[in-house]
């Protein structure tokens, strides 16, 4: 009888609840702060994720994606680095930093999409900045737009929740079934060996 580790089906089942369950987590907990505090962006470990929604930063980033950006100080920036920041509609958007430039005192950064033939029309301040870019996932913001419905959400949860069910109904059967036959094998033994004790006995009473 093959143990759990040794069937690929249940290898399959493990792996995907490994990447699921966390994704749906994460989920769930940015969910929680996007509703408990709308005018701030949600974080994990200071780190922000976002769904790339334009094409403007093509061949660098690429519609669709999620990228990870972490929060940094502001002024640690420089030129060429990849930013997240809010912009005039209060969107974010992730562009790079083509220049540096002072006004009346204060630090702005001009920025640019590099799909884009032209730089950005507002400055980005300080405290426009959400953070600093690090890696792309290709195609999981799609994944993670599906995820955050509520739907796909109690789908997932009862999808799972049923493969455990199924996975431990299974084999609890395979095991009872197993007991059974060991059952039966030793009912049949003993019932040989009081046949044999019994055939002993009339043999020697002749």
């Amino acid at each position: 009888m093959k143990k759990w580790y040794q069937k690929i089906s249940n290898w399959l089942i493990l792996i995907a609840c490994i990447i699921l369950i966390p994704i749906l987590f994460v989920n769930i907990y940015i969910m929680y702060q996007a509703n408990t505090n709308k005018d701030k962006i949600p974080s994990v470990f200071g780190y922000k994720p976002f769904i790339v929604l334009s094409g403007s930063m093509e061949t660098k980033i690429f519609k669709g994606d999620l990228i990870i950006t972490k929060i940094i100080k502001p002024e640690s920036l420089k030129k060429n680095d990849i930013i997240a920041f809010r912009d005039a509609e209060n969107t974010v958007t992730t562009h790079r930093i083509i220049d540096i430039v002072e006004k009346e005192g204060k630090t702005y950064f001009i920025t640019k999409g590099d799909n884009n033939n032209t730089q950005d029309q507002n400055l980005v301040e300080y405290e426009d900045v959400e953070g600093i870019y690090c890696f792309r996932i290709p195609g999981m913001g799609n994944m993670m737009n599906t995820l955050a419905e509520p739907t796909t959400i109690i789908i997932i949860l009862l999808g799972v929740t049923l493969i455990f069910i199924i996975g431990f109904t299974i084999s609890t059967k395979k095991q009872r079934d197993l007991e059974r036959l060991e059952f039966l094998e030793y009912k049949r033994m003993k019932e040989e060996e009081e046949k044999s004790s019994k055939n002993e006995k009339k043999t020697k009473k002749s």
